[in-house]
């Protein structure tokens, strides 16, 4: 959940390092640091806080070495403190190494390092690979020339138990680095007499589009000309050089106030980027290349698990319910943090999908390999071309929505909900929908993103809206059927950014135990669609004005509501019932966004949180 950047070139390494840092800052800001080879030594810089505090921190350094290596940290081991902040160095200052991951072994490796006369300085299961890096390093007497670093690293990673990302630096190899993965993303990116180590693109694309992404167990030995790829046992891998189809302006701010804001008005053309060349020819059913399965295969299945976490199992949940309403097929959802542990009875005629906007969330990448473990086959839908759930599934559908920086997801959330639409119609074109019904839909969902820009135009009215509300401290967001899942998501956009207490339940629910938080101070979100539910909606949200609440309405236009039933009105586009959640999100992304701006709240860098999930 941390970022890591690496350089070793013919430049300065720490104005590269620092700007690498600003870009992975989303992933995490609890502290950060960096690490300079120069004058035969490694010199440290490193502070608690955002990146801002190490630029200040390095600038006395005046740092001139052309290798070094960089971490932002999310605290796992150990609190949010200058000496627990990455990179750490070794007991005999040769050794520094940043690590993103959770080594489970750390307190036996400690107490053996101890019982060797090795000294820590902080509460970090990191400092126990620096020092165990060290402690083979001495012990590689044997081997000649540049393989003794590199191998003591190899000896270090035999005995970690848990996941990593590393890269380290050894003050006797000026001018390089070993860097190591396994469970935690690491890229290398191919430069002009410069090579940079990344655990996410956005850190590299301003100097290189050319990248490696490295499989687990694998470790890479860094010059500035040179790298060399080899498995932990020792196997030499040809590398695979891709190409990053996205600039650095797509992962910039522009005009726009944060991040979130900007990606909430980017989300007409991500859902645009997510159809491009995806319906047939006739215009009736979807196409997806990557699915690696024939349709006599999808008739043979049974049943579809949905596996994922966080804003993704919302799409989950929204992708059950279209899926069983068009292609009238089960569909199961679980959370992929429980289903590896639950081992619950699964039909043998199940397919897997998993949905991750990074593609390296560790719950659902375990999830992706128990499901495998057991003889299934696992699709993936993913944002990150190259990450590993993209890699390790069977097939699977890209996103092509674009770097998503703001922590809170917004457009890659969108582009789920599309994607599940079209996949649900692909299934049910081949099951008993007819060639009508499969035109009319796909035309509805053609129509999404200008449907998406005229929902936008409602910006002004939510961001008043919000001024007003801004005060609560506690909402109910309530919805049925598919609008249900997104009464959780904006439940979640509301806490995930403000820090406001929210939660998300189906609208009938309500009066079976959380009518009891209904108040004059505990406003509701209603979601209130058109056709045979609309009644029952209304009966719900004049139970909650009996009992003093204040509603907030997201109404699909033509609705009427009864006279002062909501306190604020939020019209929607009428839309058909595929695509109703995809509009029906974007006014709680903008209400949740401009109440935590009017909260003061850093809505690109929430507390706590990080945007790629990549510990357990």
């Amino acid at each position: 959940m941390c970022g890591i950047v690496g350089y070793v070139g013919k430049h300065k390494a720490v104005s590269i390092l620092i700007e690498g840092l600003n870009r992975l800052e989303y992933r995490g800001y609890d502290s950060a640091g960096v690490a300079i080879q120069q004058n035969g030594r490694i010199e440290v810089a490193k502070k608690a806080g955002r990146v801002a505090n190490l630029a200040r921190e390095a600038a006395k350094h005046h740092f001139t070495g052309t290798a070094g290596i960089s971490h932002t940290r999310w605290a796992t081991h150990g609190g949010v403190t200058d000496a627990n902040a990455h990179p750490h160095l070794s007991s005999d200052d040769k050794i520094a190494l940043v690590h993103n991951g959770v080594v489970e072994n750390y307190d036996a490796i400690k107490r053996f390092l101890l019982a060797k006369g090795y000294t820590f300085k902080s509460e970090t299961d990191t400092e126990v690979l620096t020092n165990l890096v060290a402690y083979h390093y001495t012990k590689e007497t044997t081997v000649e020339g540049e393989s003794r670093f590199l191998e003591a690293v190899r000896k270090t990673l035999y005995h970690v138990e848990g996941t990593y990302g590393i890269a380290v630096l050894c003050s006797d190899f000026p001018g390089e680095i070993v860097a190591a993965r396994k469970g935690s993303p690491l890229i290398l990116g191919v430069g002009q007499d410069e090579n940079i180590i990344a655990s996410d693109v956005s850190a590299l694309v301003s100097r290189t589009q050319r990248v490696v992404y490295l499989k687990d167990g694998e470790i890479v030995h860094v010059t500035a000309r040179d790298f060399s790829i080899t498995t932990l046992d020792q196997a030499d891998v040809s590398p695979v050089i891709d190409k990053v189809t996205w600039s650095i302006e797509s992962a910039e701010m522009g005009a726009h106030a944060h991040f979130m804001e900007k990606e909430i008005f980017e989300q007409a053309t991500a859902l645009e980027n997510a159809m491009r060349g995806r319906f047939s020819e006739d215009g009736s059913t979807a196409n997806f290349g990557g699915l690696n399965l024939n349709a006599a295969d999808f008739r043979a299945i049974d049943r579809f698990v949905f596996c994922s976490c966080g804003s993704a199992w919302h799409a989950c949940l929204v992708a059950e319910h279209l899926i069983e309403r068009f292609a009238r097929v089960p569909v199961e959802v679980d959370y992929a943090s429980e289903f590896r542990y639950r081992n619950s009875p699964l039909d043998p005629h199940s397919l897997f999908f998993v949905i991750s906007q990074s593609g390296e969330t560790i719950d659902t990448l375990a999830a992706l390999r128990e499901a495998k473990r057991k003889g299934y086959k696992v699709m993936a839908i993913c944002n990150g071309v190259g990450s590993t759930i993209a890699r390790e599934a069977d097939g699977g559908i890209y996103q092509h929505a674009g770097p998503e920086i703001g922590v809170a997801s917004t457009k890659a959330f969108t582009s789920q909900l599309l994607i599940s639409a079209m996949f649900a119609l692909y299934v049910a074109r081949m099951r008993d929908m007819s060639f009508s019904d499969g035109v009319h839909y796909v035309n509805a969902l053609k129509a999404t993103p200008d449907l998406v820009r005229r929902t936008l135009e409602q910006a002004p009215r939510i961001r008043e809206i919000a001024k007003r509300y801004a005060k609560y401290n506690d909402f109910l967001f309530l919805g049925r059927l598919s609008l249900f899942p997104i009464a959780l998501e904006g439940a979640l956009k509301l806490k995930e950014i403000s820090y406001i207490h929210a939660e998300g339940y189906p609208a009938a629910e309500m009066k079976h135990g959380p009518i009891a938080l209904i108040s004059e101070e505990c406003p509701s979100v209603f979601f209130v669609p058109k056709g045979e539910i609309f009644n029952k909606l209304v009966s719900s949200m004049q139970e909650i004005k009996a009992r003093k609440g204040k509603i907030i309405a997201i109404v699909t236009e033509g609705c009427e509501l009864p006279p002062g039933l909501a306190d604020e009105i939020i019209p929607i586009p009428d839309c058909h019932e595929a695509t109703l959640p995809v509009i029906a999100t974007v006014p709680v992304q903008l209400l949740s966004y401009y109440i935590a701006v009017e909260r003061g709240c850093d809505v690109d860098k929430p507390r706590n949180l990080a945007k790629s999930v990549t510990v357990e």
